[in-house]
This record gives C-alpha cells, structure tokens and sequence, in this order.
C-alpha cells in the first residue's frame, strides 16, 4: 500500500544578509504509512514547525520532494495545493488559532469542506470530545483545554487522510493531554494518519513510531 506521506531527501534554508544560510531542515526522509501515529520530538528551534508546513504545503523546500496521498505537492500549482490541503490535510496548532468572533460550532464547522450536514457533525464532534455544552460560546469564554479540543475537532470534521499536529499538548494540562492523545490515536485505529511534532514525552506511549529532529536531521 502506498504511504500517506512520503518525504525524499528534503531540505530547507534561508538566505541571510552577507551569504551564510541558516539551515532549518537538511535531507530529511520519511515514509508515514496510513493508520500510523508518528511522533517526531526535538528542542525549540530543531526544524519541528518548518517540517510541518513543508508538509503541508505552506513552505516550499529548498530541495527535494513531497508527496501526500500520492500528490507531489510542490508540483501542483498555488490554488490546486490550497484545495488539496483542504480536502486531505487537517492541522492542529498549539494556539489554537480560532475565530474569536464566531462560537464553538462555527469555528468547527470552518473545518468542513461541505455545509451539507457540517452542524450535526461538528455537534457529534463537540459532545465526543467533551464541549457539547459550550457550543454557543466564543473563544473568550472556553478554557484552555476547551480551546485546544474545538480546534481538534474543527480538524477532524473533515475526515482528513492525515493531520499534522504542532504542538497540540503544549499549552494543557495532563487531563486534557490525555484526551487529545487518546483522540488522535483512536483517529488512526479508525484509517487515519497522525505526525505529531512536539519537545515533551506525552506522546511516546501513543505513537506507533517515535523519530528525533535534531540540529535540522531526523533519525
């Protein structure tokens, strides 16, 4: 079966002022198979945030290939990778990045590459993950972990072949660690793929494959 994801020798640095480079990711490969949790661990500043929006289409290597789902992305033109990564990518970030002028099930339903059905979706969503009674309320007005949980879900609503996970625990407590591990590792049992970048342990005992990124190498 082919992988969901597979990266062949990618590399990405910066130009500076007076010629030096500074050299975030250097040939780094990975093969992440469907139904597979991989976590990829290194300190602040190893290349974890640049790996994932190389992947996911937002930041084009200096070198080398990516191909999601069969799709060399970086052959594909600007508009056909926006909508490529809308209906095969889900992202989950450390700060959420929600829409704090719209409630929890509006922030979810952005998620949804359809309107057909998005509500009673994101409310089967919202009650799975314990925020079914805040559905009506903004942003302000949710926890931390509350937060972090309408943003799992606005990534999960549209049943994405793989998510990309930046430092999804980073900000909660271990109660709501748990639950978002647990989350994602019952998204994989269910056909889904998960490549989690984080500088923590949480996620070791969860992870079918644990890598480290390190000084711009993963191994």
């Amino acid at each position: 079966m082919q992988p969901i994801l597979s990266l062949t020798h990618v590399s990405k640095h910066y130009a500076m002022p007076g010629g030096s480079d500074v050299v975030c990711l250097e040939s780094v490969s990975l093969s992440v198979d469907r139904g597979q949790f991989v976590s990829v661990q290194g300190p602040s500043g190893s290349g974890k945030t640049t790996l994932l929006l190389t992947i996911g289409g937002m930041q084009r290597p200096s070198s080398g290939q990516v191909v999601v789902a069969g799709h060399n992305l970086y052959a594909l033109s600007p508009g056909a990778r926006t909508k490529f990564r809308a209906t095969h990518l889900g992202f989950v970030f450390q700060m959420f990045h929600l829409v704090p002028y719209l409630n929890v099930i509006e922030n979810i339903c952005l998620g949804a590459n359809s309107e057909a059905d998005a509500r009673e979706q994101a409310r089967v969503l919202a009650e799975r993950l314990g925020i079914g009674q805040r559905l009506q309320h903004k942003p302000s007005r949710l926890s931390v972990g509350e937060c972090q949980r309408t943003a799992l879900a606005r990534a999960l609503i549209a049943k994405p072949e793989l998510i990309l996970a930046d430092e999804p625990t980073g900000n909660l407590d271990p109660e709501n660690t748990e639950e978002v591990l647990q989350v994602l590792a019952q998204y994989c049992q269910q056909g889904g793929s998960v490549l989690l970048v984080t500088h923590g342990e949480e996620a070791r005992r969860y992870a079918d494959r644990r890598l480290r990124l390190e000084q711009s190498h993963l191994g």
